[in-house]
């Protein structure tokens, strides 16, 4: 388990294995009722998770063993992700680990497979404090499966100060895990919680928001000063509900959620824009013939009136969900259209490459963007 000295923030709970200490995002409870594999794979890349300690070291080098995806049908290994280090709240610097694991997902049957992955280093030169202390962070990947094994620094470790900032538990899609982000600190929730002063839980799951009672049950069980949940673009990814189930199915989780925290700030949160399925449901799927990753939907705009969800039907039903709890007396709740995040006029200066997830220049805009959201809370 983590040395009492390093703190591992943003994880649930902490598995001891041959390959080292593996964080786990969701409780472990959880894992019982995972659907299948994919969700674990989310699960255990340790999207927010950051180590905490407090040192005068000019060198600190984190030991770990750490998987890159290869998803399929294009089965190279994703380029390595980034570990940055922040020192009295400033980036300082970043690394990667040269040697890694291939963990192969396939997502025609959710099924993945971890190859050995041997121990690689993540070194970082501190700046020179002249011999203090510094409050020190090492933020993991927001993809790679990562195994903490050690951490050397070449002065002493010390115990970090206990956090005061307000505790966030954000939950979404790979959008919200991170996809496309540059770094760690990149992604739209993390660049969010640094700038409005919280303290994040990032529950985004890649491909795996589509409103899991175990999800809103890990939310509802935890401490928050305020949550948010980011929903509908993977319930039309998957081609999971119809409009008929959709909306009591989101006011089911938002009744769990609210179960542990009957008047905390909860925002809702619909899809920022996505031309591939604005007006056209899913099931979307990687392009086998396109050259590069690329997404593509086999549902037909006539569908929609057969109850299939776009996402345009999605933020209807979302808005209609929050205004009718609020007029209930939930007084607390918000609705945030996710196109004031990411709009037109964002898609047309950052376009996605792969015509769903936005770029690393956009993750920072929405993170901005949702800070003041947070502020005003």
């Amino acid at each position: 388990m983590p040395d009492a000295r390093v703190e591992v923030r943003g994880a649930a709970w902490f598995e001891p294995t041959a390959d080292g200490v593996l964080p786990h995002r969701l409780p472990a409870w959880t894992r019982a009722q995972f659907p299948d594999a994919f969700v674990a794979m989310c699960d255990e890349q340790p999207a927010g998770v950051r180590l905490r300690l407090r040192t005068a070291a000019r060198r600190l080098t984190l030991h770990v063993r750490t998987w890159r995806v290869a998803t399929l049908p294009h089965a190279e290994p994703a380029p390595p992700e980034r570990f940055e280090v922040v020192v009295d709240g400033r980036v300082a610097g970043s690394a990667v680990c040269t040697a890694a694991g291939v963990l192969t997902f396939d997502p025609g049957t959710a099924t993945t497979a971890a190859g050995p992955a041997p121990v690689g280093a993540v070194a970082f030169t501190l700046p020179d404090g002249a011999g203090t202390p510094a409050d020190v962070e090492v933020w993991l990947p927001y993809r790679e499966r990562v195994a903490l094994v050690a951490v050397v620094a070449d002065a002493p470790v010390l115990p970090p100060a206990a956090v005061d900032a307000p505790r966030w538990v954000h939950h979404g899609s790979s959008i919200s895990q991170g996809a496309n982000a540059d770094v760690p600190t990149g992604t739209w929730p993390v660049v969010a919680a640094r700038t409005a002063g919280l303290d994040l839980v990032n529950l985004g799951l890649s491909g795996n928001a589509v409103l899991d009672p175990f999800v809103a049950r890990a939310i509802r069980d935890q401490p928050a000063d305020v949550v948010s949940v980011k929903l509908g673009i993977n319930v039309v990814n998957h081609d999971a509900m119809r409009r008929r189930a959709f909306g009591p199915a989101v006011h089911g989780f938002l009744d769990t959620v609210r179960e542990g925290h009957p008047t905390t700030p909860l925002v809702v949160v619909s899809p920022v824009l996505c031309p591939l399925v604005e007006d056209v449901p899913g099931p979307t799927s990687i392009d086998p013939d396109a050259p590069d990753v690329r997404f593509r939907t086999a549902g037909r705009a006539s569908e929609v009136a057969e109850g299939k969800l776009s996402l345009r039907v999605v933020r209807e039903v979302l808005a209609a969900v929050v205004a009718a709890r609020r007029d209930a007396g939930d007084a607390a709740l918000a609705y945030v259209d996710g196109r004031t995040l990411y709009g037109d006029a964002d898609a047309a200066e950052l376009p996605t490459a792969d015509l769903l997830h936005p770029d690393a220049a956009a993750q920072r805009r929405m993170g901005e963007r949702f800070a003041a959201v947070l502020r005003a809370l």
